[in-house]
């Protein structure tokens, strides 16, 4: 992986890059589409590309480790061939699902001990073996195995659990050098900083992850239910100390204001589900606010869902129609919301992208924030 910073907005720490794979050329910043098991709900793959302008999507090492298990992903010649997708594509390494989903875990040294949310059955991830998994899929950008803590969380457990992850680090870091990528391409692996809300944990979690000297980094637990603003400051802390010439991933975040902020502060690389879980149950992000579809003004409302975006959903079907379908719980509502949805938070870092370059970034970001925010 080579990653190129083009420009750095003057008047904030907003980047714009490219980071090039294997599978082809990201633009930064930039969003991945979620399909957690190989499949971003609801839309076919032409259209993440050619509606929804997806550069990279994202997988999930739990959900496709369980199902549908990593001989049937071997047999396949790895997720790429597997689902039919010829873009870059980056695997979470299931930390966070093995602490979010398993009512039963157990973490220790050798690595998490944890039931199958499908079947109750007993796995264990270590950082080796999801470094293997993570092979025999084969993404592009692979993740770290770590463990996300919650919020809140005392300063003690979050200190124990970043000296636990940073253990987790070296050896997934020692496993991923002593082994080779299984169907002809490069895979880059990226580590991931923790440190719950305190700043004094995030500061030795990013000089670690500093030193490691992947390609690339991370910044995990956050989004977790800690106020924004102190999302932002941990943010700040960390990107003062990771390296300026690697991209840098913020996982799970987030709302449109989330990311414009983030980007602001010098992040690149942003997976949300909120587009495609909220646009199913039929919240729409637009460039001029956000639409609850269920509401009953949108009823009688024949006019485009967006007459702003170029997108062919956008043009096609009017707010009236998109409605009917969200109340009626008919599939195809939830397939255009989604695309919809998705096709804006692309739109979202590719303008961010363009106002990097001219080092307009800042003021537009203002004029973008008040919009977008904004409940119609």
């Amino acid at each position: 992986m080579k990653f190129i910073l083009h420009n750095t907005d003057k008047q904030s720490a907003a980047r714009a890059g490219t980071i090039e794979t294997d599978h082809g050329i990201i633009e930064t910043p930039i969003f991945m589409p979620v399909g957690t098991a190989g499949s971003v709900k609801g839309v076919h793959q032409r259209e993440l590309v050619n509606d929804i302008g997806a550069q990279i999507i994202l997988g999930n090492t739990y959900h496709l480790y369980l199902r549908p298990g990593m001989q049937i992903m071997k047999d396949a010649g790895g997720l790429h061939r597997f689902i039919g997708w010829d873009k870059p594509i980056l695997t979470d390494s299931g930390g966070y699902q093995v602490f979010s989903l398993s009512e039963n875990r157990k973490l220790k040294e050798d690595g998490a001990h944890f039931a199958s949310h499908i079947d109750g059955s007993k796995h264990l991830f270590t950082p080796e073996n999801v470094v293997d998994i993570q092979r025999i899929i084969g993404a592009d950008i692979i993740m770290a195995f770590d463990e996300c803590t919650p919020y809140p969380c005392e300063h003690r457990y979050a200190e124990k659990s970043l000296k636990l992850t940073h253990q987790w680090l070296d050896r997934g870091v020692a496993r991923f050098k002593e082994t080779e990528p299984l169907y002809g391409y490069g895979q880059t692996f990226f580590p991931i900083v923790q440190g719950s809300v305190y700043k004094d944990l995030r500061k030795i979690s990013a000089e670690k992850i500093a030193s490691v000297g992947m390609e690339g980094n991370a910044i995990g637990g956050l989004s977790v239910g800690e106020p924004a603003e102190m999302m932002y400051e941990m943010i700040e802390v960390v990107n003062d100390i990771l390296p300026k010439d690697k991209p840098r991933y913020l996982m799970g975040v987030g709302t449109p204001a989330n990311i414009l902020e983030a980007i602001s502060l010098g992040i690149d690389m942003f997976d949300c589900v909120m587009p495609t879980r909220n646009g199913r149950n039929g919240m729409i992000f637009t460039r001029n606010g956000i639409m609850n579809m269920r509401n009953e003004k949108w009823k009688d409302d024949y006019s485009p869902i967006d007459a702003e975006s170029d997108c062919y959903v956008d043009q096609v079907y009017s707010k009236a129609y998109l409605r009917h379908l969200v109340v009626s719980k008919e599939m195809l509502g939830a397939q255009i919301a989604t695309i919809h949805n998705l096709h804006f938070y692309l739109w979202l870092v590719k303008e961010a992208r363009k106002q990097i370059l001219a080092n307009t970034f800042a003021s537009w970001k203002v004029e973008t924030l008040r919009k977008i925010s904004a409940r119609l």
